[in-house]
């Protein structure tokens, strides 16, 4: 599975035909543009804006006080998988006044990585309550900020998960590790379509006499 995503930043390559969508979701500071930025294949398109005093009581800075920047709209990267399927990551902005443009980027797409922060778990419930709403498949990874440890029991009783969603560690600054965490998302799929049921035929009606 590690050959799937290329090492290598390139160009585009001339026969890639399918775009594949994939969001990258969760609470403020949580490090979606970091994870975005490791691993895009291409220099990535951020939308961070300077924070001011304007957002001095409207966005909730606990734990993330020294964040001096943040996502206004959305961030976006791209890996090709192969030489005809190429991923499109697209980073959601985390501050709850900006919740309003995730149905719009959770449209068209296919899975779903949602970033936590272990020390503030309650910043992820309102991604997982969406992704659910919208029957997008996801998996969550956990980034690494130090301090008190929580087993993986532990997390996904607080998130309330479901056992078939896949939970991993990572550390979103190193492109090995968010790799994974997308190769995780992968096979997470890959799971979903072999596990759904195939459609039955119906039978057709007799006309009425």
């Amino acid at each position: 599975m590690d050959s799937v995503i290329s090492e290598q930043r390139q160009t585009l390559h001339s026969t890639a035909d399918n775009g594949l969508k994939i969001v990258v979701v969760g609470g403020f500071g949580v490090g979606k543009t970091t994870l975005v930025r490791s691993v895009s294949e291409i220099r990535p398109l951020n939308t961070e804006e300077t924070m001011t005093q304007a957002g001095e009581g409207v966005d909730d800075t606990v734990g993330v006080s020294s964040k001096t920047a943040t996502t206004v709209a959305f961030d976006f990267g791209r890996i090709s998988l192969d030489a005809h399927n190429v991923l499109y990551l697209f980073g959601a902005p985390g501050q709850e006044r900006f919740w309003f443009l995730w149905d719009r980027l959770f449209s068209g797409t296919l899975g779903a990585v949602v970033l936590v922060d272990t020390r503030r778990l309650a910043d992820s419930w309102y991604a997982i309550d969406r992704l659910e709403h919208h029957g997008t498949p996801f998996v969550v990874a956990c980034n690494d900020f130090g301090g008190t440890s929580h087993s993986p029991d532990q997390i996904r009783e607080a998130l309330d998960l479901a056992d078939e969603v896949p939970l991993v560690l990572c550390d979103a600054r190193s492109r090995e590790s968010s790799k994974q965490v997308l190769i995780s998302l992968v096979e997470h799929l890959r799971t979903v379509v072999a596990s759904a049921p195939r459609p039955t035929s119906q039978p057709i009606p007799e006309p009425t006499p």
